[in-house]
């Protein structure tokens, strides 16, 4: 396939991810973005323009960026104001895709993680970030075969300098060179994979995970305020 085609296809598939994600409620208003990896050498990435609603993303919404993050191709725009964190990732993990949402669960629970709060249930917050342990759900995550994975999600103080942020998050999948993701803190999830679809997949296991455990910790915490509701065990 070349180049043009590549891209083309991965601009269609992008914004339909795009719309999708938004109706999930994970890429509410202009928030998200997405790339696609359609050359390796020299690295080219279909990504998502900046400031855009993801309810209605179309394919003509979709740029091409080089290794700099500099719009390359026929097509003009302002990419997305997190690319060089998309191409950290792609470069350290080999990554093919690269998806960033916004979810309401993902963004409590990194914040949770400044904290240093305990939940229950298999998952809790800590200084590393997100432990996620005990979960059939793990098993989506690309090569991980048992519930009785122990999964690390990195959680990143947020940043306005992306230069500054992208070096973070180089030094943070180094550190962590078997997490399937990271958090950006009271910002969101960054997660990827060998393919579009892989990636895609990321995110529904994870967005699953991260709104299962703060059901689980909201529920454990009304049941023990004074005066609050109750369950069985």
């Amino acid at each position: 396939m070349t180049r043009d085609k590549s891209f083309a296809k991965a601009a269609t598939e992008l914004a339909a991810i795009g719309r999708a994600f938004y109706t999930r409620g994970w890429a509410l208003g202009t928030s998200g973005n997405f790339s696609a990896v359609v050359s390796r050498r020299p690295l080219r990435l279909a990504i998502t323009a900046s400031s855009l609603p993801k309810g209605a993303l179309r394919a003509t919404d979709i740029l091409e960026c080089d290794d700099r993050g500099r719009v390359v191709g026929r097509r003009r725009g302002k990419p997305s104001a997190e690319t060089l964190l998309h191409i950290e990732i792609a470069r350290l993990r080999g990554a093919g895709a690269v998806l960033h949402t916004h979810s309401v669960w993902s963004t409590m629970l990194s914040g949770q993680a400044a904290s240093g709060r305990q939940g229950r249930q298999g998952g809790r917050a800590g200084q590393a970030g997100l432990v996620i342990e005990g979960y059939e759900m793990l098993k989506g995550l690309a090569g991980v075969t048992t519930h009785a994975h122990r999964e690390i999600v990195p959680v990143l103080d947020n940043d306005q300098d992306m230069t500054r942020l992208a070096l973070r998050v180089r030094d943070t999948l180094e550190q962590h060179p078997a997490a399937h993701a990271f958090l950006l803190r009271h910002h969101g999830l960054y997660t990827w994979g060998d393919t579009l679809a892989d990636a895609q997949r990321h995110v529904e296991i994870l967005e699953f995970l991260f709104e299962t455990i703060g059901r689980t910790q909201a529920r454990a915490g009304a049941a023990a305020a004074p005066g609050g509701p109750s369950w069985p065990c």
